[in-house]
């Protein structure tokens, strides 16, 4: 019997390719690795007592709360009025898409920095707001607008509007991956369209739109950096505050950007969890379809 008649298949045993490029590439990238976290830690320049005493300040731990803050209120607006623009840029009705198609694109035309500044000094522009009942009517609010448009109020307005311009394409685009033969079939069993909406077509895009929107979230918590040319107790501002006074300015910078790193890197692990999850659903419905 021959070799090649004697050869089985399924008892054959597997032997990987070996690929000794990828291993050299590995083992030099571990080397600059570990070269630069000793360089870091060797550093006398960065001061790592100084960043010991300054992670858990108080001024240090407040500022991270407001980042937070201004960060969970602006995506969550960000997403309720991305919604609601989706909606309009997917409606009938060409004023509402036209009304829509204006707001995505006044926003996405100004940087974010000078849309900042721009809230805050809304006061030069308006130096009061006034709710009054038209054609003559009675003033019911007045309020010079400095006292209501403060500095936090103005980050929170700026991010929100801002991101809900880019989150509502990412929302129109969920939206447009479902099968049109969704919303057929929704209408074939008697639903309106704004019902078939919320039970059919807002529940398949919201997977879609999850992880760019998660990366969004992201993106903005990083972004909020900016509040500190606005003077908001945010962490940056903090930092800059504190090393202002004792010019410890390498040192406070890693603070703020260690926690920065450690914010990401939890949002970034819960959005990853989630996208699992996401991906495990589908086939859990066929399993139990199946059964």
């Amino acid at each position: 019997m021959s070799e090649l008649e004697a050869f089985d298949p399924a008892t054959a045993k597997h032997v990987p390719k070996r690929h000794l490029g990828r291993a050299v590439v590995a083992v030099l990238l571990v080397l600059a690795f570990v070269w630069l976290a000793q360089n870091l830690a060797s550093n006398q320049a960065l001061d790592w007592p100084t960043v010991k005493d300054y992670f858990f300040d108080y001024d240090v731990l407040a500022g991270l709360g407001r980042t937070l803050l201004i960060t969970a209120i602006s995506i969550v607006i960000a997403v309720i009025i991305g919604g609601l623009l989706a909606t309009m840029r997917l409606s009938g009705s060409k004023i509402l898409q036209t009304l829509a198609w204006v707001y995505v694109w006044f926003f996405r035309s100004i940087p974010l920095l000078v849309l900042l500044v721009l809230t805050f000094n809304l006061s030069l522009l308006w130096p009061e707001i006034s709710v009054s009942i038209p054609f003559g009517g009675p003033t019911l609010f007045t309020e010079e607008t400095q006292n209501l448009v403060s500095p936090l109020v103005a980050a929170i307005v700026t991010f929100s509007l801002q991101q809900a311009a880019y989150t509502s394409e990412v929302l129109r685009a969920s939206m447009l991956s479902v099968p049109q033969g969704q919303r057929e079939a929704a209408a074939a069993l008697g639903m309106t369209q704004g019902r078939a909406l919320m039970r059919v077509v807002f529940p398949q895009a919201f997977r879609v739109a999850l992880p760019p929107v998660a990366n969004d979230t992201i993106n903005l918590l990083k972004s909020t950096s900016l509040v500190a040319f606005i003077a908001v107790p945010d962490l940056m501002y903090s930092v800059q505050q504190i090393y202002s006074s004792n010019f410890k300015i390498l040192p406070l910078l890693v603070v703020a950007t260690i926690w920065y790193m450690v914010v990401v890197s939890v949002l970034s692990v819960g959005q990853y969890l989630i996208e699992r999850r996401l991906r495990q659903e589908p086939s859990r419905a066929r399993i139990g379809a199946t059964s």
